[in-house]
């Protein structure tokens, strides 16, 4: 029987360490490249665990102890357990979506924003007119007597309307001397209505911001002016009781000063100004505002045509 037959290898002394140029070629790139990261700082104080630092190249698995290389077809980018990575596109985030910090947090995403209504936002919207009704308003005011006997009137309430009849303003108002007489049959004012009316110097600054630059429209309006210490321009003030064509409307002599209640009577066939608790303010200027827009188009016309208005 044939023994087996072992072919034994001798070992050699290991040689001498080569020269440090040599062992610096055969380093791998991979370890130059470290070195190289090093000296620009890159590398400086890292833990083992830090995330790599740079692109990294993936190298491919053993396969029965040998590696194999990666050929051009493959990725050398980390793949993903089950597939490989999708496209960066269909993950990119909404510019709006996200916010990053300086600090490399991420902020909450940001809602979008959307305008709001704005201050004027409850304001009635104005209705479109030949007439251009924006710049009409018509007013009324009430007055209470102060001083001896009440013979000196003091506004008291003051109430103004739009081309539509909105009311846009409407407040009590304290005079500023004691009242004497309230002049409840005409005026309707009575002393509770007074108790936190508003003081006469901050309504008066309302009312006149409220007049400026419009047309104002009263009957007999003057004494409106008079109790506010103010005079308006006479190319924006219109006096119902003073329009002829109006009075020929409602049959009466072209130069009549018709009360407020006639007319509105006479025109409309309505009744103003009625029952025991006096006037109000508020009816009257709707009244105003309505008769004025009986001859609006044709007294216009005729105001514009005089050199100035009356």
């Amino acid at each position: 029987m044939t023994s087996p037959s072992f072919t034994v290898t001798e070992s050699h002394p290991a040689a001498e360490h080569p020269p440090e140029e040599d062992r610096e070629a055969e380093k791998p790139a991979f370890y130059k490249d470290v070195q190289h990261f090093g000296q620009q700082g890159h590398v400086e104080g890292r833990r083992r665990d830090d995330p790599p630092v740079g692109p990294r190249h993936y190298q491919t698995p053993l396969h029965n102890g040998v590696r194999s290389e990666a050929t051009s077809t493959q990725s050398t980018s980390l793949p993903r357990p089950g597939g490989s990575w999708p496209s960066a596109a269909a993950h990119r985030l909404p510019a709006s979506s996200l916010t990053t910090n300086s600090r490399g947090g991420h902020d909450k995403p940001k809602e979008p924003v959307t305008p709001g209504p704005s201050g004027s936002s409850s304001a009635k919207p104005a209705v479109a007119s030949t007439a251009i009704p924006t710049k009409f308003l018509a007013m009324d005011c009430e007055m209470v007597g102060v001083g001896p006997k009440g013979h000196i009137s003091q506004l008291a309430r003051c109430s103004i309307v739009s081309y539509d009849g909105d009311v846009i303003y409407d407040k009590f108002i304290n005079p500023s001397m004691p009242v004497t007489d309230y002049r409840t049959r005409w005026s309707g004012i009575r002393h509770r209505d007074l108790i936190k009316a508003t003081p006469y110097p901050e309504a008066r600054k309302e009312i006149l911001r409220l007049l400026m630059g419009k047309v104002v429209i009263g009957h007999a309006i003057h004494n409106d002016f008079k109790v506010l210490g103010y005079s308006h321009p006479a190319a924006l003030t219109r006096d119902t009781s003073r329009i002829p064509l109006l009075n020929l409307r409602a049959g009466f002599a072209e130069h009549e000063c018709a009360s407020l209640k006639r007319l509105t009577k006479a025109i409309f066939n309505r009744d103003i100004q009625t029952g025991k608790k006096g006037h109000s303010s508020v009816e009257d200027a709707k009244a105003t505002m309505e008769l004025f827009k009986v001859v609006e188009e044709e007294w216009e016309r005729r105001f514009a045509s005089k050199p100035q208005g009356r």
